[in-house]
């Protein structure tokens, strides 16, 4: 199989970007409820020994030792520094399905470059039980219900070629992409370890209305607390989102996952919904408190801790896991 790049804007624009009214779930690809829990449930159990050692190999050398007719690769993450980053990724086959399996991530510099990995990359539940779910959800019966992500370590900026290798059946494909990864003085998007920055979040009392603040159907119980007000006081959960005009399916699952986890932390965290766009018209470009966290995409997760530090952030699409385990560092300390 020659290792090639998959420029696949549709996946990607579907993935990395943010997500607006749900379309039809029997397409692209039916899949039933009883099968899609059964591929979840391989899915988000990969261990080493279901993949190949890179074993000083090329990547392109791994690459040919898979089945032929891979799938593509969406990613669901575009912010990488050197160090450990969260790679996201959907996989998507010929017929515009997603794919489920237990997968993992070889990365190197070219494709005639020794590889590294394998950084095994467990699916992520994206589906929350009935009572926490938006007309902007995921479903058992959606064919996008979990997001794949991997701990990758890049050593240095620049360009990285990037395998996903997937067990479908008794066979092993793979799929490739190229990431960018940018060196640490250009990323503008607060840090862990940094101290959060100090700014208003809309709430129900400064704007006199849920509905100017919260695009969501219905809207959620996350636009209580002014992160001025709370920062440094109690841990926090913040995710800029926007549930309604997002371009992609991305951002309402991660909304009613918050509220889901909302409801499991009670008080011990502020969770804070904050909408994108002033007035929620996109023309009218983003609001101060997304300026401030120096973002230029969304949805965004950050996990602030007593202190005021931020002790974690996600970006793209993310699961239960995932932010489960956000809330848990914040309220930790």
């Amino acid at each position: 199989m020659l290792l090639r790049l998959l420029l696949v804007f549709a996946v990607v624009v579907l993935l990395a970007g943010c997500g607006g009214e749900k379309s039809d779930p029997a397409k692209p690809g039916e899949v039933s409820s009883a099968s899609l829990r059964a591929e979840l449930a391989e899915a988000t159990t990969p261990a080493l020994a279901d993949f190949p050692s890179a074993d000083g190999r090329t990547l392109q050398a791994l690459a040919d030792s898979l089945m032929s007719g891979g799938p593509q690769v969406g990613l669901a993450t575009s912010v990488l520094t050197p160090g450990e980053n969260r790679l996201a990724f959907g996989l998507i086959d010929a017929g515009n399905k997603f794919l489920y399996g237990k997968s993992a991530v070889f990365i190197a510099r070219s494709a005639d470059a020794v590889a590294r990995g394998p950084f095994l990359a467990p699916a992520d539940l994206l589906i929350t039980d009935p009572a926490y779910r938006s007309r902007q959800s995921a479903t058992e019966e959606d064919a996008f219900a979990a997001i794949y992500a991997a701990q990758v370590d890049f050593a240095a900026p620049g360009t990285w070629f990037v395998l996903v290798v997937s067990k479908q059946g008794d066979d092993l494909i793979g799929a490739t992409t190229q990431v960018k990864v940018t060196p640490r003085s250009r990323d503008t998007v607060a840090r862990v370890g940094e101290t959060a920055p100090v700014v208003d979040t809309d709430t129900v009392a400064s704007a006199g209305s849920i509905k100017a603040i919260d695009t969501r159907i219905p809207n959620d119980d996350m636009h209580d607390a002014n992160l001025r007000d709370v920062l440094g006081k109690k841990p926090v959960v913040l995710l800029f989102a926007t549930p309604q005009l997002c371009h992609s399916r991305v951002c309402g699952p991660v909304v009613d996952i918050a509220l889901q986890l909302k409801q499991k932390y009670g008080d011990k965290a502020a969770f804070i919904h904050q909408e994108v766009y002033v007035d929620n018209t996109v023309e009218k470009g983003l609001r101060p408190s997304l300026e401030r966290f120096g973002l230029q995409t969304e949805p965004w997760l950050f996990t602030i801790d007593a202190s005021g530090k931020v002790v974690a952030r996600l970006e793209g699409s993310f699961g239960f896991n995932a932010l489960d385990g956000a809330v848990q560092r914040a309220i930790a300390g």
